[in-house]
């Protein structure tokens, strides 16, 4: 039995056809998923009882649970258990511009960035549709707020779970299911240019930001297994390429680590690198874990690597720390959880 959250309203269309059915059906449908939020077929009142019977057969609502949940100022960062037991996380943060959602694309992550927790969790497989999609509708009930930015920028490489993601992200933004707005939704990526390729022939119009952390190979190549399979070079190219496609900004992360990338030759490097770009630059405070070698940046020199980077004119900005007592380092809260 298929999970109904899987399901864009286009291939619920296709179904309703199959069981002669019209494709309305999978409008209101929809309507009774994402609006309603039903937790049975059985409360929907527009259908008869022949069709809801037969949705009964070849679908389920299953569920994710909520294992745990950790909150701090602004932050609210959750544990999800999967119907296979393995877990996920999601961080609700509240931000001045509205209610943002980071969520997980994959159970671990095979991308072996040596800064990042989750990256010490290999991937164990590819999360379906419906479980990236369960958190925004759980959190939302949990929390009785409306989530209104999505960022996949959770466990996980979203490009290495491609068609999925693309799949998720044409579900969200769908107007008659959880409408989230094409700008309010980001995908990260570590720079799986042959998958920013396909992003550029897909023509969305969501939000593309890359995991970068280095102005040059020498640091990357230490930082990011990725990028000895693709350079620092190629990347900039594509997203060269990316942005005279779309006309559309993209954002550059970069975790300040201390004595690593956040000396003043990084900066003016990264601002050489980025000359001419349009981007901006997301400067983000490292989140130390126990497992890990990295250090956080000092105050001072972020805001020293801040402003060499606006004296040659590199839009950039200086990511809002949430949570940093509370496991917030992606893939801490999983990699913590014991089951009882």
């Amino acid at each position: 039995m298929k999970n109904i959250y899987d399901y864009s309203i286009d291939e619920l269309k296709n179904y309703f056809q199959d069981i002669n059915e019209k494709p309305f059906r999978a409008v209101q449908l929809y309507e009774w998923l994402y609006k309603k939020r039903i937790n049975s077929f059985d409360e929907i009142t527009n259908m008869n009882k022949n069709i809801i019977n037969r949705i009964k057969e070849d679908f389920n609502l299953d569920e994710i649970t909520i294992v745990s949940k950790l909150q701090g100022k602004d932050v609210y960062k959750y544990l999800f258990k999967l119907r296979d037991g393995n877990t996920v996380e999601a961080v609700l943060m509240k931000q001045n511009y509205g209610n943002s959602l980071c969520v997980s694309t994959q159970v671990g992550c095979n991308m072996g960035c040596y800064f990042c927790e989750s990256g010490r969790l290999k991937r164990l497989r590819n999360l379906e549709v419906n479980e990236m999609l369960l958190p925004i509708l759980l959190i939302e009930k949990d929390l009785d707020i409306r989530i209104s930015h999505v960022v996949l920028m959770g466990i996980g490489e979203p490009f290495d779970n491609y068609d999925n993601v693309i799949k998720f992200i044409n579900i969200i933004n769908n107007p008659k299911g959880i409408d989230i707005g094409a700008r309010h939704i980001t995908v990260s990526t570590s720079g799986v240019v042959p998958q920013i390729e396909n992003f550029i022939n897909d023509g969305k119009q969501v939000n593309l930001a890359i995991s970068l952390h280095a102005p040059n190979d020498e640091i990357r190549n230490k930082l990011m297994p990725i990028n000895k399979a693709y350079n620092i070079a190629l990347l900039i190219k594509t997203i060269k390429k990316y942005i005279e496609a779309t006309n559309r900004r993209v954002t550059m992360e970069y975790i300040m680590l201390k004595g690593i990338n956040d000396s003043v030759q990084n900066a003016i490097e990264l601002s050489n690198l980025l000359r001419g770009i349009n981007c901006y630059v997301n400067l983000i405070p490292y989140n130390e874990t126990s497992n890990s070698k990295f250090k956080k940046s000092n105050n001072d020199d972020v805001m020293k690597f801040y402003d060499i980077l606006k004296q040659n004119h590199i839009n950039v900005t200086v990511r809002k720390e949430f949570g940093s007592k509370m496991m917030a380092a992606c893939g801490q809260l999983r990699a913590n959880y014991k089951e009882d």
